[in-house]
This record gives C-alpha cells, structure tokens and sequence, in this order.
C-alpha cells in the first residue's frame, strides 16, 4: 500500500501541477466569455522552455545559474515531507513540518538573491516585496501547524489527517478556519490574485514575476514548474483537512483528484472576480492569515482546556 501511495504521490507532484494551472487558465477564460487555451498549455509552454537557450545577463554570477536547480529541487524536495494523497508523506518523521519550511525557505532565499544578483532595481524591488510578505506568514503558518499537533498529539505531518474528528464538536470550526488560512497562505505563496497577479507585466505592482524577468530557456522552466509543484503541495494540504481518513484507495484518489479540482476553480473564479489589492492594502490581508491562525488556536485551547 505505501509502495502505491509512493508512486501515486510523485506522479501528483510532478504531473499535477501543469493541470492545476491550466485549469485556472481554463476556467479564467470561462468566466472572460472565452475558449480560452488548452488545459495542457501550460505542459507544453514547459516543454517549449526547455527546448529554448538561455539568454543571461553580464551582470550575473554563479548565484543565478544555480538558483533555477536549487528552487526546483528544493521545493520537490518539501513535497516528499507533505502529506499528498491520503495523508501519506513519502517522507515521514518527528517534527517534518519543521523540516518542510525551512527547505522552503532555502528554496525562498534562493529565489531572492537570484533577483538581487541580476542587479536589476525592479527585481531588488519585488525580492523586497517577497521577503516581507514570506516573514509575515511564517508565524501563522507554524501557529497552524502547533496547533494540530497539540490536538492530534502527533509530531508529524501527517496529524492533520481526521483533524475534523479529532477536534471534537470544534472540529468543524477549527478545520474550516485552518483551511481559510491555509487558502490564504496559498494565495500569498503562490502570487496569485488579490496579493498578486501573475498575467501582468507592470514592473511597479508585480512580485514574483518581477523576480524572475531576467530567467529564460530551461531556467524559467523550472522556476515556473517548481512554483505549480508548491501550489499542488498547499492545496493537497487543504485537501488533508476535509477528506475523510477512511475511505478506499480508489475512492481516496478521486476524492483527492476532485478537491484539486474544486480548489483550483475556486481560485481561477476568485481572480476572474476580484481585483488585486493596493500594495498598502496587501499587508492587511495578509493579517487576515495571522488573526484566523490565533483564532484557531484559540479554540484549540478551548477544547483541550475547557472555557
């Protein structure tokens, strides 16, 4: 069974993603009234990338040829400690959560002196902009964390598999709060709409794709598909929440299948239907993430301690 959760959960992080974001363009064009492109366009944009020479500026170091690897493999690397399919983590030990964010934040700060090294004002700009936002997160995103641990009384990543039925008659609540969050966090980290909008081209209000201007060929490959890989691990963490832990193998695949599906709707509708926020405005919604972390926190408490 673990051998078939193994395979399963690789071919999700390495397939999934090219389907998620043609999903969201998908469903993006179904909403603007348009066909809109291919489901697999973002498969074969990929496949084209690697194909095309890189084209690297003389101002560059060693640092950037070898930050395009080191964000790639980083970040598949953190998807073997998530719980993908059915709770399962490839890699599963005491305390991997901790492990987990801080590759990701080897893959981040790889990302961020990648931008500074191209000496590009624009691109030290969005680093800035990436840096802060990533340093606001962090603490919910870990606070989320505790606290289903501190309920399922599991050290590992995996606890928040049937956190619904652990929690009690909180269960519901804290699940659906953590969820939010994490949408939340997914929205942030991924740079999507309102904190960012990854189809602009304005330097002045971009940043992740400010970040990445000067990356092409077959390093702008693996940028964009490390940050589909990144995306399919939060989501698959929300997906954790509210499937049910007893279900079949074959049931658990379509479930799983069916809430990546319904996730990446949701998000392709919430930017085909809301604006990006003011840069003055994004820090506000980023604490939004913060103040629902303490909350679920807070009736985490509760349930253990009683009112």
């Amino acid at each position: 069974m673990n051998i078939i959760y193994t395979i399963f959960n690789i071919l999700i992080l390495l397939i999934a993603p090219f389907f998620v974001l043609g999903l969201i363009k998908k469903t993006k064009a179904f909403w603007g009234g348009r066909k809109g492109v291919s489901i697999f366009q973002p498969l074969f944009d990929t496949v084209k990338l690697f194909k095309k020479d890189r084209v690297v500026s003389s101002s560059t170091s060693w640092i950037f040829d070898f930050a395009p690897c080191v964000i790639f493999v980083t970040t598949l690397f953190a998807g073997l400690f998530a719980p993908i399919l059915g709770g399962y983590s490839i890699i599963n030990i005491e305390a991997s959560f901790v492990v987990f964010s801080y590759i990701l934040g080897l893959n981040k700060f790889f990302a961020l002196i990648s931008a500074l090294d191209t000496a590009s004002s624009f691109e030290g700009m969005g680093a800035s902009r990436e840096a802060c936002f990533t340093t606001i997160v962090e603490p919910a995103f870990f606070m989320i964390l505790a606290s289903t641990i501190v309920l399922s009384g599991n050290l590992t990543f995996s606890s928040i598999l049937n956190l619904i039925n652990i929690s009690g008659s909180f269960g519901i609540l804290i699940v659906s709060i953590i969820a939010v969050s994490l949408f939340i966090m997914l929205l942030i980290e991924c740079s999507r709409v309102p904190v960012d909008d990854p189809t602009t081209h304005l330097e002045l209000t971009m940043i992740h794709e400010v970040m990445i201007l000067d990356n092409s060929g077959v390093d702008l490959a693996l940028i964009t598909w490390a940050s589909g890989i990144k995306m399919v691990i939060l989501m698959s963490l929300i997906a954790n929440l509210i499937i049910p832990a007893n279900l079949s193998i074959g049931y658990t695949i379509l479930v799983f299948l069916a809430v990546l599906v319904l996730l990446s709707m949701i998000l392709a509708t919430l930017e085909s239907a809301v604006a990006r926020l003011r840069m003055s405005h994004v820090f506000e919604f980023i604490f939004v993430m913060n103040s629902l972390a303490l909350v679920a926190a807070s009736l985490v408490a509760v349930r253990i301690y009683g009112v």
